[in-house]
């Protein structure tokens, strides 16, 4: 039977690569760009120091063994200059792509390894990009780079369509231009997704974008004014509506095993 997350995303020769490009972003940053405003009431500054705690509860969980509980690393990191948080981002590189290269990350589980390992990578990629337009810097776009977080937001689908009863056989077609096809199949005990354009002539629903608009939809920086025109919605109203629940971070957090 295929596994409701569908075929394995490889993003650990990435890994390396997204790391070095947004240090390549932030040593060239003057002191007041560490300030500019990136995500909500984020700074720049702010937003760095969240991708670096991401990395580091990462380590100290999965490499250490290490839980705890704690809400204030961001605020904490107020207290560094942009060269002291600079500086620790740079000695975290490489780190998590030597603790991944040693794991079985196709071992069974709840949810495979590599499933985590591609979510890390698209939540940093975002925040890579959201760094990027706050600075005035380039798109880290090239379709190497973007395509396996589309890849990996599409494969909250099955949860996400968890609600939504349909006979076996049925399915959703997803259409990202300068990405791919998908379908989600309806089985007998829940959804699956294929990377693969839909065979049936009359899907239960389709949706259809380009690949910019659907990172920003998974994200939810894509602005509600412009979900109608970016991305264009087909089939059963309540499906899509469903599908419409991609928006935002929770979207990753269907991804979390448990």
């Amino acid at each position: 039977m295929t596994a409701p997350w569908g075929p394995p995303i490889d993003v650990l020769p990435l890994l390396v690569r997204e790391e070095q490009a947004l240090i390549g972003v932030l040593s060239d940053l003057r002191t007041p760009e560490w300030a500019l405003p990136a995500l909500g009431e984020w700074t720049v500054h702010d937003l760095t120091a969240h991708i670096l705690g991401l990395k580091l509860t990462r380590l100290s969980r999965d490499r250490d063994g290490h839980f705890a509980d704690g809400t204030s690393w961001v605020s904490a990191c107020r207290q560094l200059s942009p060269e002291v948080l600079f500086a620790m981002f740079v000695d975290s590189t490489t780190q998590l792509t030597e603790l991944w290269k040693h794991r079985d990350l196709d071992e069974p589980a709840a949810a495979p390894l590599w499933l985590t390992v591609a979510r890390d990578y698209a939540e940093q990629w975002v925040h890579q990009q959201q760094i990027r337009e706050a600075v005035e810097a380039p798109l880290l776009d090239e379709p190497e780079f973007r395509t396996p977080v589309v890849d990996t937001f599409l494969r909250s689908l099955p949860q996400t369509l968890r609600t939504v009863t349909a006979r076996a056989g049925r399915q959703v077609a997803f259409s990202v231009e300068g990405a791919g096809r998908w379908t989600v199949h309806a089985t007998a005990v829940g959804w699956t997704i294929d990377r693969a354009a839909a065979t049936s002539r009359s899907p239960l629903a389709s949706l259809a974008t380009d690949a910019d608009s659907f990172w920003r939809l998974c994200s939810g920086t894509l602005p509600a004014a412009e979900v109608s025109t970016r991305v264009r919605l087909s089939g059963d109203p309540a499906v899509c509506e469903v599908l419409l629940g991609l928006r935002g971070r929770e979207c990753l957090s269907r991804l979390e095993p448990g």
